[in-house]
């Protein structure tokens, strides 16, 4: 039984690549109005089963997701793919959870969903407007420690587990019939880039994710983007200009608080939610550059 509401709208969809589909959130902070929706999700089809990548930000958003799957294709579901811990993107699982679907994670997924379960749970009552329960936070079945490659029938993808970089829990998705490279947060357009994991991992995977070849990159917010890798440009400027602005701070003897009053405001008209995430940004990698080797 599908527990979506009745009036729930249903899910814009868009293909941007022969079987690969994506509903583009909106630029939004979390709240009771968007119910945590506002991040980039899909799925891609082959010739025996759908991969699901990222549910949503909401059970409800994961049936609508599931609907639109089941009125665009007969070809049955086979695999969820979440891409890192954050809401945004697992809180959709529990509509996909049945014994014919393999739930897929990083090595560190698990781990990360247990840790943050109390805090996810208390923060969407108080936040989103609904109530979480255990049963919500759908782990992995099959968790990627460097790579897995998972046959759709006549179409294969192959997914990369990365060190801690936008998270500690990210996985990039490669199609190679289409040459679409599905990163979800890994990339963002438009949505100032978020740190909850590590600055300079990131930016070392950003170098690797460069040489990719892909046609099309799929990011985590934003617009979906056809100049590859060019479209990492504006994220990786932002991250390597906070990067050497806080070392300088560092290296000065110049405080946290100073940083993040100081750091990286020639971006701020740059980005989308600047405001809301950049302060954040700088404390979180002050904190790891101050602990750097001399």
């Amino acid at each position: 039984m599908n527990p979506a509401r009745a009036d729930t709208p249903r899910l814009s969809i868009e293909q941007v690549a022969p079987g690969i589909y994506v509903h583009q959130g909106t630029h939004e902070l979390p709240d009771r109005h968007n119910r945590g929706e506002i991040a980039n999700i899909g799925f891609i089809v082959g010739q025996r089963c759908v991969a699901v990548i990222d549910t949503g930000g909401s059970p409800e958003q994961g049936y609508a997701l599931k609907t639109v799957i089941e009125s665009t294709t007969a070809v049955p579901i086979c695999y969820v793919i979440n891409t890192h811990v954050h809401p945004d993107h697992i809180y959709g699982n529990i509509a996909f959870k049945q014994p014919s679907v393999s739930f897929i994670g990083h090595h560190k997924l698990a781990e990360a969903m247990a840790m943050r379960a109390p805090f996810y749970q208390e923060m969407a009552e108080r936040d989103l407007g609904f109530r979480l329960k255990s049963e919500n936070f759908v782990l992995p079945d099959h968790s990627v420690r460097d790579t897995l490659v998972l046959d759709l029938g006549g179409r294969t993808l192959l997914l990369r587990a990365h060190r801690t970089a936008h998270t500690d829990s990210d996985l990039s998705i490669y199609d190679a019939q289409t040459k679409t490279l599905w990163l979800s947060d890994l990339l963002f357009m438009g949505h100032l880039p978020v740190i909850d994991g590590s600055l300079n991992g990131w930016l070392a995977t950003i170098e690797q994710l460069k040489t990719i070849d892909a046609k099309l990159a799929i990011p985590g917010h934003g617009p979906i983007a056809a100049d590859w890798p060019e479209a990492l440009a504006p994220e990786e400027r932002y991250l390597k200009n906070l990067q050497s602005e806080i070392r300088a701070f560092i290296k000065d003897g110049r405080t946290m608080e100073e940083a993040m009053a100081n750091v990286g405001l020639s971006a701020h008209d740059d980005w989308q939610l600047f405001d809301e995430f950049h302060k954040r940004n700088v404390s979180t990698a002050f904190a790891e550059l101050e602990w750097e080797d001399d």
